[in-house]
């Protein structure tokens, strides 16, 4: 596949270059990592002081990841209307200016206004996921998994350099006297606004949601049979893509927009499109809901706050640190093996933390590894798996889709387990983390039964 060229390249068609443009989402990403990280490295403590109900610290996080939710769907079809630019520059401009509430929200002791700035800042995250599915567009045939890791991988540094620049921007919002915790959300508005800056001036990219596979010509010149065993993951939504989807093509040629949830459920009937959603949404959820339990748990058996930063440093490198690892083994061995790969590692990470004792010093952080590990994998897996399984018709309105139904569940997960800590202990956590991915075995059982039963 690689030796053949897209219709438009060989129609004469002009593409923004692909390096550049992805090195751009990669310093892109990185900022934006240092803006999330900073700001939300002290974000449940602010609430706290300015509540003065320590219980609602809990409700920072839950706040951001609901605002990533609400603007998934809006940035996704801003993307489709007027490119992948404007939707990711107003993504990091709304962080920008929910940063700027959080500081008016702490100096003004108003504590509404906090919640409000927090859900801006949301958006910056949901940004940054639409990245992810940027770095595939300007991927060459083969590589789209791996295009997208490198973007995941630049957010390990954002994470790492963010929480040590938190002391520093404290300092720098007293010396202007802004109050105590604030100083970091200054960081982190620059950090967004610069984002914002770069995406809107350097990042251009073809036309959302239209890959570099999706329409190669046979030998003959005419596009593959989207049946045939030799068209690309993408192939099957040659028709869609064609030069009446491309930049400049006639617009009544052009397909129709479909919405997000109409594309979501056409996608549901497909076995691997769906496959591929809960993919997406079981590894988050499963993450997300030992993860922010894990802290809990680590300091009622007595564990210190060191120990503690270090196994949620573990968790991010297992998270980030191995996205090109997982990019790498999609690009060879396929999306569905290595969602598979994650499934299994999740569930290893699950029964560790159902048997480890809390104060154990390695099978604890073995866990939260290996529960960053197979979240890289069924995220990389499956968002590429999502990407080539649908036609461009149906491929950024899915992507938004998924990503709100991602943190729709992300946020009811942070939830619901500090109830089923409290009820069950960590135990009961991963279990019910367990049952979470059953959903996703299910399909990835029924998908491998219809595939033996189809006739070769």
């Amino acid at each position: 596949m690689s030796e053949r060229m897209p219709r438009a390249a060989a129609a004469g068609t002009r593409h923004p270059r692909r390096g550049l443009a992805l090195s751009v989402l990669i310093a892109n990403q990185l900022l934006a990592g240092i803006g999330v990280a900073t700001g939300m490295a002290l974000a449940a403590i602010l609430v706290a002081d300015l509540t003065g109900v320590v219980a609602m610290g809990g409700l920072a996080q839950s706040a951001s990841v609901l605002g990533a939710a609400i603007v998934a769907i809006p940035l996704a079809r801003l993307a489709v209307r007027s490119g992948r630019h404007v939707a990711l520059a107003v993504g990091y401009g709304l962080a920008a200016v929910g940063a700027v509430l959080v500081i008016a929200a702490a100096s003004s002791g108003w504590a509404p206004l906090v919640f409000l700035g927090l859900a801006a800042f949301g958006a910056g995250a949901a940004a940054g996921l639409q990245a992810r599915f940027a770095a595939t567009e300007v991927a060459a045939p083969g590589f789209e998994a791996r295009s997208m890791s490198l973007v995941l991988w630049a957010t390990t540094i954002g994470s790492v350099a963010g929480p040590l620049l938190s002391e520093t921007g404290d300092r720098v919002g007293a010396a202007f006297g802004l109050p105590p915790l604030v100083g970091p959300f200054a960081f982190s508005a620059v950090a967004f606004a610069t984002s914002t800056l770069l995406v809107a001036t350097l990042l251009r990219m073809p036309r959302a949601g239209v890959l570099e596979t999706d329409a190669v010509p046979d030998a003959e010149g005419g596009p593959l049979d989207p049946a045939s065993p030799d068209a690309g993951p993408a192939s099957a939504g040659a028709a869609g893509a064609g030069a009446g989807s491309e930049p400049g093509g006639d617009p009544a040629r052009e397909p129709r927009p479909v919405g997000s949830f109409a594309a979501l459920r056409e996608a549901s009937r497909r076995p691997r499109s769906l496959f591929a959603i809960l993919a997406i949404v079981c590894s988050h959820t499963v993450m997300v809901g030992v993860m922010v339990m894990t802290p809990i748990h680590m300091t009622q058996h007595g564990m210190s706050l060191n120990l503690v930063g270090i196994v949620l440093s573990i968790h991010i490198l297992g998270m980030y640190g191995a996205s090109p690892l997982m990019g790498w083994l999609v690009d060879r061995v396929g999306s569905v093996r290595v969602v598979l790969l994650g499934a299994a590692i999740l569930v290893v990470a699950a029964v560790i933390g159902i048997l480890a004792p809390g104060d154990d010093v390695l099978f604890v952080p073995l866990a939260l590894g290996l529960l960053g590990l197979g979240w890289s994998a069924g995220m990389i897996g499956g968002s590429t798996l999502l990407t080539t399984s649908v036609d461009s018709r149906l491929r950024v309105p899915l992507q938004g889709a998924t990503d709100a139904a991602m943190n729709v569940a992300a946020a009811a997960s942070a939830a619901l387990s500090g109830l089923v800590l409290g009820a069950f202990g960590f135990a009961g956590v991963n279990m019910v983390a367990l049952l979470v991915l059953v959903p996703l075995a299910v399909v990835g059982l029924r998908m491998a039964t219809s595939r033996r039963a189809a006739p070769v």
